[in-house]
């Protein structure tokens, strides 16, 4: 491979190699393959390890830092939290905002599509009605494909693996930029319009999170955006708390659902939590409600177009009677096993997909629109043929619904059939996502749908949802897995009916519960999501009776859907646990080497040559004679807060103290994460060849209280303390003294199975 092709991730650990189409590899789902060479202890972790960055949720408390807080006055400390408020509330309205907007571009695009399809059957123009449906989901899927494989590629797929490592201080290329943000809108709509079997649920989670990023950079310098107030976000922690926000709002605009989707973040999204986080989530998710139940009302008089309102509402079971018996135990235990079982299997066919489609989507942008058509074909032939095989129904007697529907959504579609008959295949077909759930879900309806129809398809969505999430477009996992759910769990509360007492509708809901804790194994979020769906707190006991079952019988065979896919695109996720095999290791062990270390006063060419000779992103300092008695850690320094003070050339000719020169000549804030635009590269300095042997004090940049471990704790210890805290860096230090100050420093590649088992391949046996 050619050397200019060979690059150093931001902590000098992982080395990899890439050529022009890894931003598109990124985002592609990539088969991993995994080698290590254990001579230079470096690990290639499949196309895109390189490009990662950790997040420095750490406070870095320097000299700058600490005069910034002591300037600070008691108006700006309110500002600051004011601040942090009107940002959840900005976040809550665009979010929300943003849900509607969607809810009813899909209602009247599908609606517009479906109704065209209706008329040329009722006209007996068979041919006609299938080429208008597979040219309208081309044309859309098309449309979607092209956005994602041009434009943003991170905008393919859910977006929810995404979110949750950026949560973890993963900081992948492009996940959270404006362009990412506008595929993820429009490309949702278009895909979910095409008749694919996705869901807008999953991607509104990725643009609730882009959206509050957007909102917290902190201000553009690039864009004249600098609001004196906004300075006060340029960190990574601040953001961190606001795209935890806007992922909640994300969950709650999606499914009407606030308190699951707090609820959401708290299990599944964020990895550190804390009470004043929970209050601005949950006031996050309250605005985003205010703002859905305006809109719904609005909707309701008719001014959203076709089908405008059927988008928006829950799915209301609440009229069903809640009763049941040891049978009805016995069939929601069924479930909970069946949901396992088939959560696992989905999950474990998702992955060997994703790895397929992987190698399809290193082709370029052109095969992946041709794959993504392809499938759009197949799934517009799956839902106009199928209800071809269906038997047509006599309409029942006592429906307080026309029946058959011709010109709204509704439970009974004529489809071929004659008149005073439908199609039950076909209302769940030829329907949105949407209304096909409402449909498995009403109650009091117990043989509205054939058995051998659920069966074909909950077959049917079962597969398509496979083999369509992976292809480039945004698409979420929450829509598929609760319509297959409800399938099966329809089916089985026909097959129950003779000794059950529970609706067959609320056999729909146990279903799709069921699938949703085999394959995402969430519970409480779940649970609460699910309720506040479908208004029926009397189901609760069993709901959560399912979930549990389902999630106990899952986890005995892989992880979740969302765990998996974090591992297969590359992305070094921390768990909250630590591997048992990490108990036999000590901080020292994995400590990888060579050590770059600078002086309190350091030569500017020395600083120069480790900058352009490694990746690192800290590098210890040391305290030496003059300056200390003895040698002695000082502290860390950041990669970018070098380039910075290096840029502003605050140099002296001989080796003293100079911090009262860079406090005031250098402000905070220059210090502080770039926003949108770009911060002080490598090539920006212009350090010229008299300046090399000059010298620079670190001093006042330097974090004077990294978190320090010693060389002897349990690395199982280290690492869940690594996580805990959110930091980039870890030092090591020497448990003995007459040693040099810091033995190393541990950084998040140190802590992953690949790094750890390749420097140790024999360790997993070990008890």
């Amino acid at each position: 491979m050619d050397q200019e092709n060979k690059v150093a991730n931001e902590e000098g650990d992982i080395e990899c190699y890439y050529g022009k189409d890894m931003e598109d590899r990124i985002y592609s789902q990539p088969l991993l393959t995994k080698r290590y060479n254990t001579t230079s202890q470096i690990a290639i972790v499949g196309a895109n390890a390189c490009p990662v960055e950790s997040l420095d949720y750490e406070i870095i408390e320097n000299e700058l830092f600490k005069q910034d807080w002591r300037s600070r006055r008691t108006i700006q400390i309110f500002q600051y939290v004011l601040l942090k408020w009107a940002f959840a509330l900005i976040i809550g309205l665009g979010t929300g905002l943003v849900g509607i907007f969607n809810n009813i571009a899909v209602e009247n695009i599908s609606g517009f599509k479906l109704l065209m399809t209706t008329k040329l059957m009722l006209e007996h123009k068979y041919y006609k009605a299938f080429a208008a449906l597979a040219s309208c989901n081309l044309a859309l899927a098309a449309a979607a494909a092209a956005l994602c494989a041009y434009i943003a590629p991170a905008a393919a797929g859910s977006g929810i693996p995404e979110v949750k490592a950026y949560l973890n201080g993963v900081d992948a290329h492009s996940i959270l930029a404006p362009s990412t943000l506008f595929v993820k809108i429009f490309g949702s709509i278009l895909c979910v319009s095409a008749g694919f079997v996705v869901g807008k649920e999953g991607p509104m989670v990725h643009t609730g999170a882009c959206i509050a990023s957007l909102i917290g950079q902190g201000g553009s310098r690039k864009y004249h955006l600098t609001w004196r107030w906004l300075r006060y976000f340029k960190n990574d922690r601040d953001r961190r708390d606001l795209i935890t926000c806007g992922a909640a709002a994300g969950v709650a605009s999606a499914f009407r659902a606030p308190v699951g989707g707090v609820l959401f973040a708290l299990e599944e999204a964020a990895s550190w939590w804390r009470s004043a986080l929970l209050w601005r989530t949950f006031f996050t998710t309250a605005v985003v409600a205010i703002v859905l139940r305006a809109f719904i009302q609005l909707c309701s008089t008719g001014t959203c177009g076709l089908f405008g309102e059927g988008g928006l509402i829950m799915y209301d079971v609440s009229a069903a009677k809640v009763a049941y018996s040891v049978p009805d135990i016995l069939a929601v235990i069924l479930l909970g096993v069946i949901g396992g079982i088939f959560g696992s299997l989905y999950n474990y066919l998702v992955d060997k997909v994703l790895r397929t489609y992987s190698i399809i989507n290193e082709k370029g942008p052109a095969v992946k629109i041709l794959l993504v058509v392809t499938i759009s074909l197949l799934t517009s032939i799956c839902s106009y043929g199928l209800p071809w095989f269906a038997t047509c129904i006599p309409c029942p007697i006592d429906t307080t619904e026309s029946c058959p529907n011709t010109d709204l959504s509704g439970n009974y579609k004529s489809f071929q059939c004659p008149p005073n008959h439908y199609n039950d295949l076909a209302s769940l077909f030829l329907n949105t996502n949407d209304d096909a759930i409402r449909n498995l879900l009403s109650t009091s309806t117990t043989k509205e749908f054939h058995i051998s129809s659920l069966f074909i398809f909950f077959i049917a969505i079962y597969c398509l949802g496979v083999i369509t999430y992976g292809i480039a477009i945004p698409s979420g996992l929450f829509i598929p897995v609760i319509l297959a759910g409800a399938g099966y769990g329809r089916l089985i509360g026909r097959l129950f009916d003779p000794i059950t007492k529970l609706d067959v509708g609320l056999f729909a809901l146990l279903g799709a519960a069921s699938f949703l804790g085999g394959t995402m194994r969430m519970t409480v979020s779940l649970c609460v999501i699910l309720l506040e769906l479908t208004n029926d707190l009397l189901l609760l006991p069993l709901v959560m009776l399912v979930l549990l079952i389902s999630k106990t019988v899952g986890d005995m065979f892989n992880h979740g859907v969302y765990d998996q896919i974090v591992k297969l695109k590359g992305l070094p996720y921390m768990e909250a646990h630590a591997e048992p095999y990490m108990k036999h290791l000590v901080a020292r062990d994995v400590v990888s080497g060579p050590l770059i270390t600078f002086s309190g006063v350091e030569k500017v060419g020395n600083i120069l040559h480790a900058l352009k000779t490694t990746g690192h992103n800290g590098f210890p300092v040391i305290d030496e004679p003059p300056f200390a008695d003895a040698p002695e850690l000082c502290g860390l320094v950041l990669r970018s807060h070098l380039l910075v003070l290096l840029k502003g050339k605050i140099f002296s000719r001989d080796r003293v103290l100079s911090g009262d020169e860079v406090v005031h000549r250098i402000s905070k804030f220059d210090f502080a994460k770039a926003g949108s635009g770009k911060g002080v590269k490598l090539e920006d300095l212009d350090i010229k060849d008299e300046e090399m042997d000059m010298y620079v004090d670190l001093h006042p940049i330097t974090n004077t209280s990294p978190y320090t471990v010693v060389e002897t704790m349990s690395l199982a210890k280290a690492a869940i303390l690594f996580r805990q805290l959110g930091l980039r860096h870890m030092c090591v230090v020497p448990k003995s003294q007459g040693r040099p100050p810091i033995v190393g420093i541990l950084t998040r590649h140190d802590f992953l199975p690949e790094h750890i088992l390749g420097l140790y391949p024999h360790i997993r046996l070990r008890k």
